[in-house]
């Protein structure tokens, strides 16, 4: 059953985050695409025989949703909206406050602080009613049956509203749906207030992977967002408001469709009699509720029911937890740390989400955006942050308020990767099973973070163990080559209830031979050939003066370099550096993470014929011209690192070359030359008015990489494994990957990222900071093929800070006479005013030659 939901998904990857959004199989898409095709379903407000369809269909649609949660029209009205966030809005804006007054202490609004940002989003619209809103922290509703007790005056009506979650987005933590009807009756009270309370329960994550009975659980709200329970559609929701509270909530505006009558010219409106009417404005999404039914019936067909996926995605949660937990380092360290509030013991009290952090041997927390890179180049998609719960995050992170603060400070908001402050982790790693996920995923996983932790390094074997029998869901075969790790101090299986012989420990990755690469070497004239061996082994550590060994340009953004000896300078960086890049059919910007191929694509700039020749295996070599044709040229818009760019299109022909070499729709696009993207990075004591111009480069005009930093590097890399084997990553090899527009000789690895400025011959260029690394340097720029030990080498060098090269800013923007970049250019650095020069050596203390 599991397989075939699999199987219909048809991934590449491992898909491990459900609770942010679940797949969709393909016979769902399949059978609301042909219910499309053979009806016509017009809008609902309409009187024709299409609109009466569209509407009877509706109808059906939220019948459906009550009886899967378990009630009927007579109990509750389904109202649908844009998602849980949109319904948690309504919630907030029509139930009945009562503003304090002399005569009444006024409503409150109360919250799990363990609930989702649009849930604590609801206190802004309190507050402008003048109404007191507190959270309430998970532990202290452990005494809101005192405070139930206590509360007295049994015919107050005064309305209070408390709203939880079912299930914690960030941990996976189930509360008890007991608190419903504890707190309604007035046994429980999340603060001593007398009056009457209604219960808000977010149901969001909590029903992706479980039943939910409201006619036993009888909620006054129960938000819902369909795309996390069937992947499609996405942007729909729902709020179920139980008819006994619905005639309480106030309404002020009042859109298409929910009036009974109203008059333009004199304030006068009678609302529609029932809820749905008067709440659902305007005319609702309603081919997207049509496509529900077609969920529903694919959730049913694959999976039996929300029972079975209830019991098969925690099976496989407390499988991984149990085996995850359990990994130690040889010196007994743990290999994470997990946030939870339970043993994994039951569904009824955990779901399936797995929140943790990646330790080092010595304690130290690894930053979630390097993990994230790592399971990335595994083929793994996990989520990262705090997951829109902060209250959660500082609670299990142990992150105080005035912490938050001084992260903001520091330049850190919600969904950045910035993830380590002062050594502490900003947020963490989270993972989540869904009704597709199988046995294979759990352990694809865990191999992934035995082999990014756990693999011998150094020469060093891992302490083995023989894995036993580990619950969950069957394998299909038993391992062959299992490799063991420390767990525990014994060597077992993941969990001893589990019953399935595992393949976990076997088939970690290796590395992968790289091949040098080796592209032309031309003069910007394309007239002289340099000589191959130019800059082979040059003061790899020696001392002596710093010299560009190497000068690449990049003029079609993630394509192959383009190796030159002397180039001019453009406004923008070296002169059609990154000038054009490759869009999918959508305008999107390609880079090397999604398509590997297009380091496989060579462009060559030929100065004087005013031509880009294109080229690569198996296609006929092609011509794009240097400047843009303004009058045919279609111009359209772009972006690059969030940044709008204005770029034209180069046609059909090159269109159709990319497209045919990709195995994709693709074009090729070039930023309009009347278009100034100015740089985010400034230079010292740089002005507004002087702000460097960018190309379609990510961050800055130039970027300068230091071979000594690389033969450290290699030397890393060049390691030998147990069978004495080299794994041999040449320098040539190992600069292409870092896609660099200066290469230089060095006398000390990274001594570059000491430097404030420098002079390459007589041209003066301002140091603005490192380059923070991603994937792509796993990418073999000759063949496109990835090795993920190249990124984690590189981060455990750097103590988990993937910084390589640094960022470089031309100061003179006066560009009225040709100014060229020439390799074997001596190369003079000033250190930062931060450095001591009476610390270094003699030979290193140099001076700014430019007055």
């Amino acid at each position: 059953m599991w397989e075939q939901s699999r199987k219909e998904m048809k991934l590449g990857t491992i898909y491990l985050d459900h609770a942010g959004a679940t797949l969709f199989p393909q016979s769902q898409l399949t059978s609301f695409t042909h219910d499309l095709m053979e009806n016509v379903y017009g809008n609902p407000h309409s009187q024709n025989i299409s609109s009466k369809l569209t509407h009877d269909t509706v109808e059906h649609v939220r019948y459906r949703v009550l009886a899967h949660f378990r009630t009927c029209p007579e109990d509750y009205s389904v109202v649908f909206t844009a998602g849980s966030t949109a319904a948690l809005k309504l919630v907030a804006e029509a139930f009945p406050w009562v503003s304090p007054s002399q005569e009444s202490s006024g409503s409150r609004f109360c919250y799990l602080t363990d609930s989702h940002t649009s849930v604590v989003g609801m206190r802004m619209i309190a507050t402008a009613m003048n109404i007191a809103s507190i959270p309430v922290r998970p532990e202290e509703m452990e005494s809101a049956e005192k405070r139930g007790a206590a509360a007295g005056d049994p015919d107050c009506q005064l309305p209070h509203l408390f709203c939880y979650p079912a299930q914690s987005n960030f941990s996976g933590t189930r509360y008890p749906l007991s608190w419903i009807g504890e707190v309604k009756s007035g046994r429980m009270c999340p603060v001593s207030a007398p009056g009457k309370w209604f219960v808000v329960l977010d149901a969001a994550s909590y029903v992706s992977t479980s039943p939910l009975d409201l006619s036993v659980h009888q909620a006054d709200f129960v938000p819902l967002s369909f795309y996390k329970i069937f992947g499609f559609p996405t942007g729909l929701g729902a709020l179920l408001v139980h008819n006994r509270t619905a005639p309480l909530l106030r309404k002020t505006y009042f859109g298409g469709g929910t009036a009974a009558a109203y008059l333009a010219g004199e304030d006068f409106y009678i609302p529609r009699q029932s809820v749905v009417e008067r709440f659902e404005d305007g005319t609702i999404s309603f081919l997207d509720v049509i496509a529900l039914k077609h969920g529903f019936d694919a959730l049913e067909r694959l999976t039996g029911g929300m029972e079975n996926i209830k019991q098969h995605t925690f099976t496989l949660a407390r499988y991984t937890y149990t085996a995850l937990s359990s990994l130690r380092y040889p010196n007994g360290a743990r290999v994470v740390r997990i946030y939870s509030d339970s043993e994994f013991s039951s569904p009824e009290v955990q779901g399936p989400i797995i929140n943790f952090n990646v330790l080092d041997e010595s304690g130290n927390v690894i930053g979630y955006s390097q993990v994230d890179k790592m399971a990335s180049l595994h083929n793994i998609q996990v989520r990262t942050g705090c997951f829109c719960n902060t209250g959660a995050c500082q609670r299990h992170l142990g992150i105080s308020d005035e912490m938050v603060k001084k992260h903001l400070q520091a330049g850190h908001v919600c969904g950045d990767d910035v993830d380590l402050i002062d050594g502490q982790p900003t947020g963490s790693v989270r993972i989540s099973f869904g009704y597709m996920s199988t046995l294979e995923d759990a352990q694809a996983f865990l191999r992934f973070i035995i082999a990014i932790r756990l693999c011998p390094s150094g020469g060093h074997p891992i302490p083995q163990a023989t894995p036993g029998e580990a619950g969950a869901p069957p394998a299909e075969s038993e391992a062959q080559n299992t490799m063991t790790v420390t767990m525990d101090g014994h060597s077992s299986s993941p969990e001893e209830d589990t019953r399935s012989n595992s393949r976990i420990w076997n088939d970690l990755p290796t590395a992968v031979d790289a091949v040098s690469l080796h592209p032309p070497v031309l003069k910007a004239t394309r007239t002289q050939q340099t000589p191959s061996g130019r800059a082979a082994g040059v003061l790899d550590g020696g001392l002596g003066p710093h010299v560009v060994t190497n000068l690449y340009l990049y003029p079609i953004k993630s394509c192959a370099a383009f190796e030159v000896t002397r180039w001019p300078l453009g406004k923008q960086g070296l002169l059609y550096d990154r000038s054009w890049m490759v869009v999918n059919h959508n305008g999107i910007c390609l880079s090397q993470k999604q398509e590997p191929r297009l380091c496989l694509i060579q462009p060559f700039i030929d100065l004087q014929q005013r031509i880009m020749v294109i080229k690569a295996k198996g296609m006929e070599p092609i011509e794009v011209p240097l400047e843009e044709n303004g009058e045919q040229a279609q111009i359209c818009q772009s972006k690059v690192c969030a940044d709008r760019v204005n770029t034209s299109d180069c046609g059909e022909k090159i269109s159709s070359w990319l497209s045919e070499f990709l195995g994709r729709p693709c074009h090729l696009i070039r930023q309009s030359s009347n278009f100034q993207r100015n740089a985010k990075k400034h230079g010292k004591g740089q002005s507004a008015g002087t702000t460097a111009t960018l190309s379609l480069v990510n961050e800055a005009q130039y970027l300068l990489l230091n071979r000594s930093s690389v033969l450290e590097l290699q030397q890393q890399l060049n390691a030998s494994d147990e069978n004495g084997k080299e794994k041999l990553f040449p320098m040539k090899d190992l600069i292409s990957r870092f896609r660099a527009n200066i290469i230089i000789n060095g006398t000390s690895a990274f001594e570059e990222e000491k430097w404030d400025e420098i002079s390459i011959g007589p041209l003066h260029f301002q140091v603005l900071g490192p380059c923070h690394r991603c994937q792509m340097i796993c990418i073999d720029q000759k063949t496109g093929q990835r090795n993920q030990n190249v990124f984690q080498k590189l981060s455990e060098s750097r103590e988990r800070k993937v910084n390589f090269g640094v960022y470089l800013m031309y100061t003179s923007l006066d560009l009225s006479s040709p100014r060229f970049l020439s390799v074997g250019a001596q190369v003079l650095p000033v250190l930062k005013e931060s450095i001591e020069c009476h610390d270094l050596p003699a030979s290193r203390k140099y001076q700014d030659v430019i007055s």
